[in-house]
């Protein structure tokens, strides 16, 4: 099975801002960020399954690709909880600094921990590998791309944010 993982274009927030489940647009440059992704990517809709995050950044993404799409709600990006749609500079900096020291294991304030988006993201992809597609594209969020390729390369999560990745990065898997 061909896995295709892409993240979403640039969301329409102020950078600095804390945000993972908070539905966001795209800003007005979506048309000119999407060209890139369309020429690497061979979206063939008859051998081609779609998945995406039924959030708003990745949505308007996938509905662009493609109009067959099953939105999964363990695509979604890591809720930060209380923290969502914070400055990052004003969020209290004990409670950052627990959160920074085990990102892994520890949730943030009334939001979820790494491992808890690995459990469900892993969920995700053990379900779909038993449906022997021949090909499968997820439009996703930084977050589930990381968790997914440590994954599958076997890496351990806390050095899963080594993996850069833009808006509109294409991360490719043959599983």
């Amino acid at each position: 099975m061909e896995l295709i993982l892409i993240r979403h274009t640039t969301p329409d927030i102020k950078k600095g801002i804390c945000y993972g489940q908070t539905d966001i647009d795209v800003i007005n440059t979506f048309s000119e960020e999407i060209k890139p992704i369309q020429k690497q990517v061979s979206f063939n809709n008859d051998d081609t399954v779609y998945y995406s995050s039924p959030l708003k950044r990745c949505k308007i993404l996938a509905e662009k690709l493609s109009d067959k799409i099953i939105f999964d709600d363990r695509l979604k990006e890591l809720d930060f909880g209380d923290w969502e749609l914070k400055d990052w500079n004003d969020i209290d900096k004990n409670d950052l600094d627990i959160w920074m020291n085990d990102f892994v294991n520890e949730p943030t304030k009334n939001g979820e921990s790494y491992i808890d988006l690995h459990k469900r993201t892993t969920s995700f992809l053990e379900e779909i590998k038993l449906k022997n597609h021949t090909k499968i594209i997820v439009i996703t969020h930084a977050g589930v791309i990381r968790s997914l390729a440590s994954y599958i390369n076997k890496t351990s999560l806390k050095d899963s944010f080594d993996l850069k990745l833009n808006y509109g990065a294409i991360i490719k898997f043959n599983i």
